[in-house]
């Protein structure tokens, strides 16, 4: 049987629950789960191109929660339990690389794991979850070609350090990062990654490079009002893209990824 194809956009800075994208729209009032409040008492639904798509805001509404009390399960599991199968997740990153310029776009295909105080990592008492590819490589494709038929700068098969936050990065750091090879550096993308995948969704995220971290000259580094006002046309692009990934999306046939995503996700669990 053909799966039926339901879209969940997790908006991070920049995008939270802006819901413009979406007809039909209306607002989903969602329970308390089993791992506590998601980050909004709500989601807004409507459809794209008539794919049903939810919105929730990973920092909330009002953009009062920070990445390291983001209750990730919780905001997961309210997709699933929505019937949701793919996720589209959105999220400003510095950029570590002179070529990725701030006001660039970025499909994220593998990160490096800096968070340490973090709980919440896991929906079971014991689940060894692969992550060689944490990301769905053919809904990374998806994400790139829509960013490039659009014509923005846009960046494929990134790597991103993930750190803890809230505070930004010291030049010590860095500069360590920069000699990893990694090209962003990011506050959210662990453990939502991780969870997704052990719920068996097919999940990308599209980076919006908003700064140069610190490490550039001081006038494109890293700072609240310098990421501010790039988000202002970051998150026009990226809601652009999202519509045309959604119709992408809607022209494929995804059966045997979420065959296998959902395998994985079962077999990685130990212990329930």
């Amino acid at each position: 049987m053909v799966p039926t194809i339901k879209i969940g956009i997790i908006g991070g800075t920049g995008l939270d629950q802006d819901a413009t994208i979406l007809q039909d729209r209306n607002v989903v009032p969602v329970p308390e789960t089993p791992f506590g409040k998601p980050s909004d008492p709500e989601v807004i639904h409507g459809t794209i191109h008539g794919i049903e798509v939810y919105i929730l805001g990973r920092h909330g509404r009002n953009h009062d929660v920070s990445p390291t009390n983001v209750n990730y399960r919780a905001n997961l599991w309210t997709l699933k339990q929505l019937g949701v199968t793919h996720i589209l997740a959105t999220t400003a990153c510095g950029s570590l690389k002179e070529s990725m310029a701030p006001g660039h776009l970025a499909v994220i295909d593998q990160y490096i794991d800096r968070t340490n105080i973090r709980g919440g990592r896991s929906f079971y008492k014991v689940a060894h979850i692969p992550q060689p590819k944490p990301f769905e490589p053919k809904l990374q494709t998806v994400l790139f070609e829509s960013a490039k038929e659009a014509g923005y700068s846009v960046h494929p098969t990134v790597t991103a350090v993930a750190i803890e936050g809230p505070r930004f990065s010291t030049l010590a750091e860095s500069r360590l990062y920069q000699s990893w090879g990694a090209d962003l550096v990011n506050m959210t993308l662990v453990p939502e990654v991780q969870l997704a995948s052990e719920l068996g969704f097919v999940y990308a995220s599209l980076a919006l490079v908003t700064d140069y971290d610190c490490w550039h000259s001081d006038e494109l580094s890293v700072s609240v009002e310098f990421v501010t006002k790039m988000l202002q046309s970051l998150s026009t692009k990226a809601k652009d893209v999202l519509v045309r990934a959604v119709e992408k999306i809607a022209n494929t046939d995804w059966s045997e990824i979420i065959e296998q995503r959902q395998n994985a996700a079962k077999n990685a669990i130990m212990v329930e």
